[in-house]
């Protein structure tokens, strides 16, 4: 007679887990919350207001200005700007889709800038060569929580006169050179979305700027345009983060620097013991300025990659299938041939890489990364 085995198999490692985040700040939020019910005032508060203050200086800039999206933060920055049909604002197809949603609704022409491979990240030399008189508006992209070049991005764009947003929208804490979103721009905009490294418990996102007009009007345009109680002098629309989501980004704006710094622990244990010729590391600069929203591998096998790290019971996810010209609503750009970023796009893979990842966790999406 054969021995029964009765040893359990490892639960699996989930890509990314939210219900360990909030039982761990579960006293903390759910007191929150209470607070904000126990007010009775849930739109424009007391909440939000602290919330933009708070974050405002956490940034190292003078105004926040929450909004119900990430989505609306950009859209609102261009409305803000004066943006028009037929306007062109130059951005990198190495994101996802919300940074293209303002140019779609507000008619602008998009000039597509490709990424320097080794960052992942618009190109400071290739934007140089897109920029024409026509250019009104550049939109960088720190993809993955690594910041652009602003110094230089900022250099360049400032020789035609145009305007600069920064996509900051998974960049929460990260710096180059010192510089934060929204000091070298007019503006930076931010999703909170929930797996975000700060995340509401729903869709919520802020403008951050040191331009005082220009929160004011994003202020004015976030509430239907008004300046006033039912005075509407320009056309705004509803998007205001209300004051439950802003009480629970204060708890979590409280722990950020700590989430960091352990996402930063967990790509150096990657960075160090991954050793696989057919797995490329992303390339991370030392320090702590970046703040690894994911840590994307690349391979050419990237299906036969994602389908190994599935049977060993590890979660993945792709950061994106698709560049943004090759998407059905951007047709118009099909032609447009960048070819770092459509490499990416061809081979990245994201491995787990949250906060509350165990080391055991971590020592299993290594081991089998190297069995691949």
């Amino acid at each position: 007679m054969t021995a029964r085995n009765t040893q359990k198999s490892a639960p699996p490692v989930p890509y990314f887990d939210l219900q360990r985040q909030y039982h761990a700040l579960k006293d903390e939020i759910d007191d929150a919350a209470a607070r904000v019910f126990q007010s009775g005032y849930f739109i424009l508060g007391g909440e939000l207001e602290a919330f933009e203050e708070e974050f405002a200086a956490y940034c190292g800039v003078s105004h926040c200005v929450g909004v119900n999206s990430g989505t609306d933060a950009l859209l609102l920055s261009f409305r803000a700007l004066g943006l028009s049909a037929g306007d062109e604002v130059a951005t990198v197809s190495a994101s996802f889709f919300a940074t293209v949603i303002g140019p779609l609704l507000t008619g602008v022409r998009i000039r597509f800038v490709d990424i320097d491979p080794a960052t992942r990240l618009m190109a400071p030399d290739l934007l140089e060569e897109a920029l024409t008189t026509e250019t009104k508006l550049v939109v960088p992209v720190h993809l993955y929580g690594r910041m652009a070049d602003m110094e230089a991005i900022s250099n360049r764009v400032g020789r035609v006169g145009a305007r600069i947003v920064e996509d900051a929208c998974q960049a929460h804490g990260a710096r180059t050179g010192g510089i934060g979103p929204g000091m070298k721009s007019d503006c930076a905009v931010f999703s909170f979305y929930p797996t975000k490294n700060l995340g509401a418990f729903g869709d919520a996102g802020c403008v951050v700027t040191n331009d005082e007009g220009l929160a004011g009007e994003i202020r004015d345009l976030r509430n239907y345009g008004s300046t006033e109680k039912y005075h509407h002098p320009t056309p705004g629309i509803n998007s205001r983060l209300d004051e439950l989501q802003a009480a629970v980004l204060r708890v979590k704006l409280k722990r950020l620097d700590e989430w960091n710094e352990r996402r930063r622990g967990i790509a150096r244990r990657y960075l160090a013991e991954i050793q696989n010729g057919r797995v490329t590391l992303p390339g991370i600069p030392d320090g702590d300025e970046h703040v690894l929203y994911v840590f994307a591998v690349e391979t050419d096998d990237r299906d036969g990659l994602r389908e190994h790290l599935a049977r060993r019971g590890i979660g993945s996810l792709v950061h994106y299938p698709a560049p943004l010209h090759h998407q059905e609503a951007l047709r118009e750009y099909r032609d447009v041939h960048l070819p770092h970023t459509e490499r990416l796009f061809e081979r990245v893979l994201s491995l787990p890489l949250f906060p509350e990842l165990t080391d055991d966790e971590a020592d299993r999406v290594i081991e089998a990364v190297n069995d691949f």
